[in-house]
């Protein structure tokens, strides 16, 4: 288990960053595997729509606005421009081999195929909906592992029907298998200033969650007086800069009181709350529930909690 402290860290290593996806000569997508950690897997956004499955290990993801957990198995859609990142729990100087299979594809090279084949015309529903993130599940997230190694395995015409009967799997994929990981379709529409007072934000409470967080500091990082930063903040994200930091330490709490036995005290000191009735007073006002409660419901009836939204809307169900 991952300390909340590496946690926090291995978040975002930097504000996202925007990733140059190579586009191999003769090749209408790109196919990938790699190990982690490694230097493409960090908390990133691309033009591309991305099919990542992970092959091994369990941690903790962030697609879009929220935050959620996966284990070997896992299989999810990102749409274009929908910051991303998977966190793996690792041991002591631990690295995964090839934990990672991954396609990337442009939604222009989907649009000018469906000229060619009309057939693929319904691709672009999923394409839409995977602005939200699309996490599957069941017997479709077991045949999408298939066919994902399947293209990787191939070449030439049988590599693309097993990649156009992934997109048919997912286009198809019933309710029940699918889980849209953000509740707004995630367009991020902020200004400069905007943007620059989140990504510093955002990335200086994830360095610092589990002790002192000062708004003054934040603001020295985005280069604002702390009147700025916080106007900025507040217009581009939809919430205060105590709110985000709130928001953030509790669902790190979730996410360690889902994954590991330490008792609430301890969770309450790791994510940086050094009085446990505020901890719970503070829990509750963002779950509706106690952390013993919270830890004594199965997965399916847990809360999620939205980390920002850069539509200016409150995010979280």
């Amino acid at each position: 288990m991952a300390s909340a402290e590496t946690f926090a860290r291995t978040i975002i290593e930097s504000p996202a960053a925007r990733e140059l996806i190579p586009h191999p000569d003769g090749e209408s997508f790109r196919w990938i595997e790699h190990d982690y950690p490694c230097d493409i897997a960090r908390w990133n956004y691309h033009p591309e729509v991305e099919i990542h499955l992970i092959r091994r290990s369990s941690g903790s993801f962030i697609i879009g606005d929220e935050v959620g957990a996966f284990g070997p198995g896992h299989v999810a859609i990102v749409g274009s421009e929908v910051p991303h990142d998977w966190m793996s729990d690792l041991a002591p100087n631990e690295v995964i081999g090839n934990r990672d299979a991954v396609i990337q594809f442009t939604i222009d090279w989907l649009e000018s195929g469906i000229q060619a084949i009309p057939e693929l015309q319904p691709a672009l529903k999923l394409i839409d909906q995977s602005r939200r993130g699309i996490v599957f599940s069941g017997a479709t997230a077991a045949t999408a592992a298939v066919d994902i190694e399947a293209v990787g395995a191939t070449t030439g015409a049988r590599r693309m029907a097993h990649f156009f009967a992934l997109l048919d799997l997912m286009m198809n994929a019933p309710e029940e298998d699918r889980h849209y990981v953000t509740q707004e379709l995630y367009a991020p529409s902020v200004g400069r200033e905007g943007k620059a007072a989140v990504d510093a934000g955002l990335a200086y409470v994830l360095e610092n969650l589990s002790g002192e967080i000062r708004l003054s500091e934040a603001a020295r990082l985005a280069y604002m007086s702390e009147p700025s930063f916080s106007k900025y903040f507040k217009k581009a994200s939809g919430m205060t800069f105590s709110d985000l930091v709130r928001r953030l330490r509790i669902s790190n709490a979730c996410r360690l009181l889902d994954h590991s036995d330490s008792s609430i005290a301890d969770i309450c000191a790791a994510v940086g709350y050094r009085n446990l009735a505020n901890f719970n007073r503070q829990f509750r006002a963002e779950t509706g529930l106690t952390p013993s409660a919270y830890r004594a419901l199965d997965d399916l009836s847990k809360p999620s909690i939205g980390l920002l939204n850069l539509n200016g809307r409150r995010s979280g169900r």
